[in-house]
């Protein structure tokens, strides 16, 4: 396995390959431009090939498969790279920056026979994988609602600092919405599909010296009149991490790390007209997983199974454009009056827009020098990427 980028994700990524946590699985290579990075990488994975140029690592003869971990807009670029040298390849999420980006891209992915994953770690989450079951076995019943406030996602000042690409428009593509909840973006959409309609508001620098959004509201509708409503921030501390979904057989709530679901008897349509006022008493039966999330470790065990022994994906990477369909509605309903965004969106207006954001971003920002340094506790960091309750 190769990784490409060993900022605080990849080198996390690397840590756990080369201390042999995911079995099967072997840290060949590495690739990074910046000379600390290599120097870092050198001293950390005695033995391991480092490269500045990802395409002589990727034809080197020393890979089966490869993992992106780079800034958000070269996912995708580097990722088909990697497909075209006969590579199997799991990206970092987002799967790119705008769902533009992804059209040749997912093409050549399609074609290449090759496993193709993205790293949605949270899906690995026992309480989501029960509440998707609850969700799409219809033991739910007709779905109604869903809300989310996940605003403990709580970032400092010195966070976006540690790199000059973060929280820009030229250098991320996006804030929140684009880096810390994609995570809970998929989880909605893979647990209670892929809404028709989004009106969102996203307020850009609110609690943070930044020029991306770190404070977003979504509200979203479905063709069978269920609504979805997402909260989040990077400037809530201590923040909340609570997901409701209410259906005509009952709600479950996940919070706390339990899963509580009310479940009706009978669909609350057939004792609404009751004449009575008849109402049935809700079972309440609680989820309490005996096991932890594997989070990157497991999506990364699964990806080797899955080219080793042909078992399915968690998290195929086609996936990413659900997510990311959803953030880029999300900023184009703020960037144009909070008007209401029907998907699929229309991509062409959206990079138009987003290109404008960054042509100004350049203006502004200039290249700034970078004052960050690869973190001694790499792998360690890997923690703050778990599901926070």
């Amino acid at each position: 396995m190769g990784v490409v980028g060993v900022g605080n994700m990849g080198s996390a990524h690397a840590m756990n390959m080369f201390t042999g946590k995911i079995e099967h699985m072997q840290l060949a290579a590495i690739c990074d431009i910046d000379p600390k990075k290599q120097e870092w990488a050198k001293e950390n994975f005695p033995g391991v090939p480092i490269f500045s140029d990802y395409n002589e690592m990727f034809a080197s003869g020393l890979l089966d498969a490869v993992i992106v971990a780079t800034p958000h807009y070269i996912h995708p670029e580097i990722a088909e790279a990697g497909l075209e040298a006969g590579l199997h390849v799991i990206s970092e999420k987002p799967a790119g920056v705008f769902t533009n980006q992804l059209t040749e891209y997912y093409e050549k992915a399609r074609k290449s026979g090759k496993v193709f994953g993205i790293m949605f770690n949270q899906r690995t989450n026992p309480l989501f994988q029960k509440a998707r079951e609850i969700v799409q076995s219809g033991e739910l019943g007709q779905r109604k609602r869903l809300v989310w406030i996940i605003t403990n996602w709580y970032r400092n000042q010195k966070y976006y600092d540690s790199g000059t690409w973060r929280a820009t428009w030229n250098g991320e593509g996006g804030g929140v919405l684009l880096n810390q909840a994609p995570h809970n973006l998929d989880l909605w959409q893979w647990i209670f599909g892929m809404p028709k309609t989004i009106r969102a508001f996203c307020t850009c620098g609110k609690y943070h010296n930044i020029e991306v959004e770190d404070d977003a509201t979504i509200y979203a509708e479905y063709e069978d009149g269920a609504t979805a409503t997402f909260i989040t921030t990077t400037g809530d501390y201590p923040g909340t991490n609570r997901l409701e979904i209410t259906g005509d057989r009952g709600k479950i709530v996940l919070e706390n790390g339990k899963l509580t679901f009310w479940k009706l008897p009978i669909p609350e349509r057939e004792f609404c007209f009751d004449p009575e006022g008849n109402k049935p008493t809700p079972e309440v039966i609680e989820y309490v997983p005996d096991t932890k999330e594997t989070a990157h470790i497991g999506i990364l065990q699964n990806f080797t199974n899955a080219i080793l022994f042909d078992e399915p994906l968690l998290a195929p990477g086609f996936d990413g454009i659900n997510e990311l369909t959803i953030s880029n509605a999300a900023y184009l309903s703020s960037w144009t009056d909070n008007s209401k965004v029907t998907l699929p969106i229309d991509a062409d207006r959206y990079e138009e827009l987003l290109k404008e954001k960054v042509k100004k971003s350049i203006e502004e920002q200039g290249k700034k020098e970078f004052t960050g340094t690869i973190s001694d506790t790499a792998g360690k960091l890997i923690d703050r990427w778990s599901v926070n309750w």
